[in-house]
């Protein structure tokens, strides 16, 4: 005798799901405070100074001591890593001298900013006395150094395997990991805990996808729950975060949403 057993998922129709939704307490001034906590990590003095208006909520420090991260921040992600290095040094001079990956980083960022000027010659002299010594004094730099030289190779970069050095993320990232190193240096916290938690809710889906189908949200920039059809949708914020949709939206909305919106330069 042979039995043949089948498992379904459970369903949660819209309906049912923004129900559970609504019944959801979220404290504002907690998420005013992850909001807050993005914005002074990452060095956003403006918006930080903004939301603190909109939202009530003062910052746990000095919003001036931002500005320098500020300023150090704008000079990587403008491509002028020269102005960056002097800057942190001002800030810091131990900073660089005792992290030799952070400083490989902002060289190899260098040698990318003469590559995309252009500036082949000296990017080539560049590599060869500043790039190639780091290198043998730390093996695990080689790789980056041999995708970086790789920028040379292509006449169109933009189809590339390396076009990503090119892309305005690859100062970002620069740049975070410079801003992360002068915390760390001050003893303050170095990572906020709003990409975390948005982490955390993606590998949460992932979880619940397996034992149901459901509204999901699957664009994290507009936060929409969409059925399973993807035909209807309904903004989570407006749900649990916005109790009157129709007013314009605000800084807090925005950010809460698009968080690296003033990294964007």
């Amino acid at each position: 005798m042979t039995s043949v057993g089948t498992s379904t998922k459970k369903s949660i129709s819209k309906d049912e799901w923004e129900q559970r939704l609504a019944k959801v307490k979220v404290n504002k001034q907690d998420l005013n405070r992850l909001v807050m906590n993005y914005l002074v990590i990452e060095g956003y003095k403006d918006a930080a100074e903004q939301f603190s208006l909109e939202s009530g909520l003062q910052p746990t420090i000095d919003l001036e001591s931002i500005q320098e991260r500020m300023d150090i921040r704008h000079a990587i992600q403008s491509g002028d890593v020269d102005t960056a290095i002097e800057l942190v040094n001002d800030v810091n001079p131990e900073i660089l001298d005792t992290n030799p990956e952070l400083f490989f980083h902002l060289q190899q960022q260098r040698l990318i900013e003469m590559i995309r000027n252009g500036d082949f010659a000296e990017a080539l002299d560049f590599a060869a006395e500043e790039m190639a010594p780091r290198g043998e004094e730390h093996p695990e730099f080689l790789q980056e150094l041999e995708r970086t030289m790789a920028l040379l190779a292509f006449q169109n970069v933009t189809g590339s395997p390396v076009a990503d050095l090119l892309h305005p993320g690859q100062r970002q990232k620069t740049a975070s990991e410079l801003n992360a190193a002068i915390l760390v240096s001050q003893s303050r916290e170095k990572d906020p805990k709003l990409p975390s938690l948005l982490k955390m809710l993606m590998w949460s889906q992932e979880q619940l996808d397996e034992r149901m189908t459901y509204p999901r949200i699957e664009d994290f920039v507009s936060a929409d729950l969409f059925e399973v059809t993807g035909l209807s949708c309904t903004s989570l914020f407006e749900k649990v975060l916005l109790p009157d949709p129709g007013k314009p939206t605000s800084i807090k909305t925005r950010l809460f949403i698009a968080p690296s919106v003033e990294s964007k330069t």
